[in-house]
């Protein structure tokens, strides 16, 4: 599904295939969850292929990297420039680029002396595909933040977010809502959530949820379509009378709640202000002229 034979991905300096990429077994990453990605998009737009605002997400990926003491010799600027070329190595228009930095050997609880960056690419559509989803809510907690950085794409704090998603397809819904440690609603597993009620938008402030770039960009949409956001602690029960509700995130872009526990939006879709940021989204990513594109 992610690769083939001729997929190429870069590492630490180099292009080569991805059958031949090798991490030590010795990798702090792999045994204590030390490790950073980002999930970026590259959008076929009228002007040729275009990342989705990589120089934030790089930006992110090394000040996260420099917080967990995993330094690396790259600016985004040059990042985003290799992504560029990896995206024309794999004949690629529309793809997913998954930066991973990953820890050298280290077996005691310290920063590694090394560590090493790949970056992987391939074709993926949507992560939830087209339909309305189906939400319930976890009892798997989101992370205190108190006890760890919030504002990175740490490796190891998605195993929770995994038992999370697990647990809602268990229960026969596409995913959850988790709670943060005061009860009050954060985020899905691997997304942030807004719901609407009487024309507004309301998701929950920057302290348990992942700052995600994609929330920021539907925050700016809001602005330029006078939309009103309200960042707001909010309890489970408050959101069920919801008029429209979606998931926002690289990988998820803007998608559709149909159901929270049971609860049914109470506007059809097409007329929410939540759709006319959908739209707006889609105008943004696929429609503007952008510098930089392939050609």
């Amino acid at each position: 599904m992610y690769f083939g034979e001729d997929t190429v991905l870069f590492m630490d300096g180099n292009f080569l295939k991805a059958s031949e990429a090798a991490v030590s077994p010795y990798s702090q990453t792999l045994h204590y969850g030390l490790g950073v990605y980002e999930g970026i998009r590259a959008y076929q737009t009228l002007n040729g292929t275009r990342i989705f605002k990589p120089e934030e997400h790089f930006s992110r990926l090394l000040k996260t990297s420099n917080q967990l003491g995993l330094s690396l010799d790259y600016s985004a600027e040059e990042l985003t420039q290799i992504s560029y070329s990896l995206i024309e190595k794999n004949d690629l228009t529309c793809a997913y680029l998954r930066p991973l930095v990953v820890g050298g050997p280290q077996m005691k609880l310290a920063s590694p002396s090394s560590a090493s960056i790949i970056i992987a690419v391939w074709k993926w559509g949507r992560y939830f595909e087209d339909n309305s989803l189906k939400l319930c809510f976890s009892t798997v907690q989101r992370q205190n933040p108190e006890a760890c950085i919030m504002g990175g794409k740490i490796t190891g704090h998605y195993v929770n977010a995994i038992l999370a998603a697990r647990q809602a397809t268990e229960r026969g819904y596409d995913e959850s809502l988790m709670i943060d440690q005061e009860g009050y609603v954060a985020q899905a597993p691997g997304a942030n959530f807004f719901f609407e009620k009487d024309g507004a938008l309301y998701t929950a402030p920057q302290r348990s949820i992942f700052p995600g770039i994609t929330r920021e960009t539907v925050m700016e949409i809001c602005r330029q379509l006078d939309i009103r956001v309200i960042e707001k602690k909010f309890l489970p029960e408050e959101i069920l009378e919801f008029d429209a509700a979606f998931l926002c995130g690289t990988a998820t872009e803007i998608s559709p709640v149909e159901i929270i526990e049971g609860h049914a939006a109470q506007i059809n879709w097409r007329d929410s202000a939540s759709y006319a940021v959908q739209e707006g989204f889609k105008s943004l990513v696929l429609d503007l002229s952008f510098t930089n594109v392939i050609v």
